[in-house]
């Protein structure tokens, strides 16, 4: 688990603006290999955590306790602060309070709120609805009213762009602010003038970039999101994607010639892999308890 120090570099550099990327990781082995690189911070998506548990789409499906156990599970094996999708609060203010403190026990860094109705739906699918901005105000108040430590940050995510418009994106990002989130998110804009018209519009303010490889946001350089003014940039599908991928070509070569020889796929090393996945702990171990045995 990511140290209360770790998770408060980690606030500080936000509230600094200075610009990071975090990758998506969506199970323990996504988390483990992500832990391993030095990365300022991870991200836990939505979307790959509950395709990867639950093997459904991110529509609404995951239960806050399906979505605890993953933040705490990952936060067991991760030393690197977890930027953690905390959904729509899985209910009203009560739920949302219920969700602030039980992600900041699990031991997450940044807890994401949405404003979509119930259900949710993952950020870049269409016909996502928002509830009303004195409800979705509300819960960002409640969610920072009912944190432990002021380092533990509240990211608020709007979904209103995608059937509402840019400027009640916009609008809804500043009542968030407002309202004490430390991090805005205007989700799924769609072309780089909109995502300049963002970054305008929350100059001085930490503010997130989702960047999802065949979704609705044009992918852009760390240099172009600097230079329009964003904080941090999370690539929540790249690792889900770039697995689907690897494993269609490997399986297609067992399917077809019944062996791995032969196989273009590059692979991990197993023993540096089982060093990853923690093994040196149990080797040790049983070394030191030898004689015991």
């Amino acid at each position: 688990m990511a140290s209360a120090a770790d998770n408060a570099a980690l606030a500080a550099r936000i509230r600094n603006l200075e610009f990071f990327s975090a990758p998506g990781i969506f199970e323990l082995i996504s988390a483990r290999v992500a832990d391993s690189m030095d990365f300022p911070a991870l991200y836990m998506t939505g979307y790959g955590t509950v395709a990867s548990y639950l093997g459904l789409p991110d529509a609404g499906l995951a239960t806050y306790s399906d979505m605890i156990d993953r933040v705490s599970r990952i936060c067991q094996v991760a030393k690197t602060p977890l930027i953690a999708d905390g959904d729509t609060g899985y209910g009203g203010l009560l739920n949302m309070e219920h969700t602030v403190r039980g992600y900041e026990r699990a031991g997450a860094a940044v807890i994401q709120i949405e404003d979509q109705e119930f259900p949710k739906k993952c950020g870049h699918t269409p016909g996502r609805r928002v509830i009303p901005i004195e409800d979705a105000v509300a819960k960002i108040k409640v969610a920072v009213a009912s944190r432990d430590s002021q380092d533990f940050l509240i990211m608020a995510r709007t979904d209103a762009r995608g059937l509402y418009g840019l400027d009640e994106g916009l609008r809804r990002g500043e009542a968030f602010a407002e309202a004490g989130a430390d991090i805005v998110f205007v989700e799924s804009p769609e072309s780089e003038e909109e995502m300049r018209k963002i970054g305008e519009s929350f100059k001085g303010k930490p503010l997130i970039a989702n960047m999802v490889e065949g979704g609705s946001t044009p992918v852009l350089t760390a240099d172009e999101l600097k230079d329009i003014g964003y904080t941090l940039a999370i690539f929540p599908a790249t690792g889900f994607l770039a697995m689907g991928h690897a494993l269609k070509g490997v399986y297609s070569h067992l399917r077809e010639n019944y062996s791995s020889v032969g196989m273009n796929q590059p692979v991990e090393d197993f023993q540096d892999f089982s060093v990853m996945m923690g093994f040196q702990d149990v080797w040790d171990f049983e070394k030191k308890w030898a004689e015991v045995a």
